[in-house]
């Protein structure tokens, strides 16, 4: 085998081993499934949809960024511009959530029940409801932050163990 195309091949499966990504989505992957259980559990029925769908308990989309961050920061150092990049990035995303997100979602049940409420013969009266659960509560994007240092930090415990 050409030298170039085994290296070339080790290169694309290094994908398989990056430790922030691993980390960042196995976080997403668990905030995912609790919510998908704490939702069969709150409502007693079983909606795929909270699987891969945004709002809800953890924030997912927090447990990502700070999964990534702490991982970038375990791995190449808390000093250097990579852990900057992935803590501002954290930051802005977790900002999000509570903010322009959560307000949009709220805005979306006002819409919602505004249309709901129109006649039968208003053109509006058969449109599709908007998504509500889009944003996350203090209390939702402060758990996704800690599911996500939970589980870069087990996953780097593991890490040092497998060496």
């Amino acid at each position: 085998m050409d030298e170039s195309v085994a290296s070339s091949s080790s290169h694309y499966l290094s994908i398989f081993t990056n430790f922030p990504l691993i980390s960042s989505v196995l976080a997403f992957t668990i905030a995912q499934f609790i919510k998908f259980f704490t939702s069969w559990y709150s409502e007693r029925r079983c909606d795929l949809k909270r699987l891969v769908g945004s709002g809800g308990m953890p924030s997912a989309h927090s447990a990502t960024v700070t999964a990534l961050a702490l991982a970038v920061g375990l791995q190449e150092g808390f000093g250097g511009s990579h852990f900057a990049i992935s803590v501002t990035l954290t930051a802005i995303v977790m900002y999000d959530a509570t903010g322009v997100r959560l307000h949009a979602g709220r805005q979306a049940e006002v819409l919602n029940q505004i249309v709901y409420e129109l006649p039968a013969e208003h053109p509006l009266a058969e449109s599709r409801p908007l998504r509500e659960l889009l944003g996350h509560t203090p209390p939702q994007v402060i758990a996704g932050g800690i599911l996500g240092i939970s589980t870069a930090f087990v996953g780097y415990l593991v890490t040092l163990i497998a060496k």
